[in-house]
């Protein structure tokens, strides 16, 4: 059984930003890794763990960008991962592993949203490949070192963009359908959601627990692939192209976007729990499929079921296994 989808009534809100949530918390020698780093809410949570003495590493896959990006915060350490490309993933696992250290938080944060259809050398789509095949190798590879920090928590980057699709076990790369961006993105999501799950029920002997999330909406690079249009009727930006603020109504600050990771990664509040999807710094509600709300997490993304069928899939996809 996973924790139920059931609020903490944690006392904190859409509008908390991530100062607010790690408080007085220590990380002094944890370490740290969070994928994607070096930007958006990537960044700012990188920068909130090592604020409270975690070592983190930042792993990339464009090193220039990365790099300029990190200029200005010496205390997160670059590193090359492109999570499209196994071997990779395996060398980055391999050069974490070998130096010996303990992984006490592991932050699945990298991804892509809405991209023209693109496939990975394997032929796999490239949301899929980004959003959850990528870092199911990387949680995968590096298994032994969470399991040595005895108290790891992973904390992969759902979206409430998870209700648009359900993962499609008969055509998830899309070679049976036409490929639509934002399906595509939605299954990638309810992916995250269902590997969140799957990995709390086989960490919880080795005391990993694992956490899903929704951020927020947030204006950074990811969404990239989106014109201004797009995001005007979104509700994304205003006339002038310029962000929309408005926490209540999903609009955030990478601050506010980033709390939900942190929380997620290191809060007392999460002690002995996991398995769950959260938002705005909390346990999230479960909804019915046909729900009219935009918050809240459908059935298909935390079906143990599914993410049964899910693990085993990704197993066969990847040639990787805990």
């Amino acid at each position: 059984m996973i924790t139920p989808q059931k609020p903490l009534n944690s006392g904190f809100s859409a509008a908390t930003t991530v100062n607010d949530v790690i408080g007085n918390i220590d990380l002094t020698g944890k370490v740290a890794i969070v994928t994607g780093g070096y930007s958006g809410i990537g960044l700012v949570t990188a920068k909130t763990l090592a604020s409270a003495g975690a070592k983190v590493i930042v792993p990339a896959r464009d090193q220039e960008k990365a790099s300029e990006a990190l200029k200005p915060y010496p205390e997160l350490k670059l590193e090359s991962l492109d999570l499209m490309d196994p071997s990779s993933v395996n060398a980055f696992a391999d050069r974490f592993l070998s130096s010996g250290q303990s992984l006490h938080i592991l932050i699945n944060n990298a991804g892509v949203m809405a991209p023209p259809l693109v496939r990975d050398s394997r032929g796999y789509e490239s949301q899929f490949s980004t959003n959850h095949l990528g870092h199911f190798q990387l949680t995968a590879r590096l298994w032994p070192a969470l399991c040595k920090a005895n108290g790891a928590r992973v904390v992969s980057l759902s979206s409430r963009g998870h209700m648009r699709s359900a993962v499609d076990f008969d055509d998830w790369n899309f070679e049976k359908r036409e490929y639509e961006r934002w399906t595509a993105y939605g299954q990638s999501k309810s992916a995250d959601a269902l590997f969140a799950v799957k990995l709390d029920e086989l960490g919880k002997q080795h005391n990993v627990r694992a956490f899903a999330l929704h951020p927020g909406g947030i204006i950074t690079d990811l969404v990239r692939h989106m014109t201004t249009e797009e995001l005007q009727k979104a509700g994304a930006v205003n006339e002038k192209g310029k962000p929309v603020i408005d926490p209540e109504n999903n609009m955030k600050t990478p601050e506010q976007g980033a709390a939900t990771s942190v929380w997620c990664a290191t809060s007392h509040q999460l002690d002995g729990m996991g398995g769950v999807y959260c938002e705005n710094c909390d346990i999230a509600v479960a909804v019915a499929a046909d729900a009219k709300t935009l918050l809240g997490v459908r059935p298909w993304a935390i079906d143990p079921n599914f993410a049964d069928r899910l693990w085993s899939l990704s197993e066969a996809l990847t040639g990787v296994s805990i």
